[in-house]
């Protein structure tokens, strides 16, 4: 435990570190249109398919929690990050690579793809009418991506204590982590992820307990036993492409599709965000979570980034200079 403190207490000294070293407009002299060429470059994928904005936004969470933000996850290649195991599913990349080629176009090698990344996930919740706040930039990309180091990435098969931990490791406590999973309000997973709950859990034959029997059903329809484990189901069945507090309300009264969201609720201490989050006291429902979500997203994308003469900044997003 002695030990898993210091991790902890490291990861945030180096989290307050270089995010004094971040700043909002950092481009405002050298790009000054760079933010809002990412942004146009995201409405017009948005408005094929506004899928793609949970897409986005869950690329930039996994390139954070693995080598720090700093577009290690966009990089190609056989043993690159991209490739491992949990970041199978992980799209988008045209996107950044669009606005990129379009950035380099305007101010040429200037504008880090980590900070698309950052920028890019912002503009998404935003056009999912969610919460949009100040993006700080100045990050650089890193000249390292490997699959290997891609293990601690956050499972749907983890319990609370171990989310916890991975989240702590990165200088993020347990309310971060309940909020910034809310970002599930606008997700989507395949079947193959979560059917083992409703047919066969812990391995007795039976659907998981702790699943709404009304919704069980109605995944059971979705998801039959032997059916197609690539189907695509909505981990907000409620608002599927709106950004809200919905997700949370889902979670409480046993709605939730993937195991580890669904396990947020029993613990007293994660429990309790996802009530406040969930309440609707005095008609405040969501404004909480669209409060506290912009603030945690600061937070994480602030992790472990690349400032100064750290790092580079690529000429194309998935190649290292």
């Amino acid at each position: 435990m002695g030990s898993l403190w210091l991790v902890v207490l490291v990861n945030l000294a180096m989290v307050l570190c270089v995010k004094s070293q971040l700043k909002n407009g950092f481009y405002s002299s050298s790009c000054p249109k760079a933010e809002s060429i990412v942004r146009s470059t995201v409405q017009s994928y948005f408005q094929k398919d506004p899928t793609i904005a949970a897409a986005l936004l869950r690329l930039h969470f996994h390139d954070c929690f693995v080598q720090g933000c700093d577009g290690s996850v966009l990089i190609t290649g056989a043993s690159a990050e991209r490739n491992a195991l949990p970041n199978t599913g992980l799209r988008g990349f045209e996107v950044i690579d669009q606005a990129k080629s379009q950035l380099e176009a305007t101010c040429p090698g200037v504008v880090s793809c980590a900070d698309i990344l950052a920028l890019a996930a912002r503009d998404s919740v935003d056009l999912s009418d969610g919460p949009s706040w100040t993006v700080p930039t100045g990050r650089r990309d890193g000249r390292v991506s490997l699959s290997s180091q891609a293990s601690n990435l956050p499972s749907f098969f983890d319990s609370v204590a171990i989310q916890k931990q991975k989240f702590a490791a990165k200088g993020l406590d347990a309310h971060d982590l309940v909020t910034l999973v809310g970002a599930h309000t606008i997700g989507q997973t395949d079947c193959l992820f979560f059917r083992y709950r409703l047919y066969n859990f812990t391995t007795t034959g039976n659907a998981d307990p702790t699943i709404n029997h009304e919704f069980l059903s109605q995944l059971q329809v979705v998801c039959p036993k032997d059916g197609d484990g690539s189907k695509r189901v909505a981990l907000d069945s409620n608002s599927q492409l709106k950004f809200d507090a919905s997700f949370f309300k889902n979670v409480r009264d046993g709605n939730g599709v993937l195991e580890s969201d669904q396990r947020l609720w029993d613990d007293a201490e994660t429990g309790d965000v996802v009530q406040k989050f969930s309440g609707n006291v005095r008609g405040l429902f969501g404004l909480r979570f669209n409060f506290d979500f912009p603030k945690a997203m600061v937070k994480m994308s602030s992790i472990e980034v690349k400032t100064g003469s750290y790092g580079e900044i690529r000429k194309v997003c998935s190649k290292f200079n």
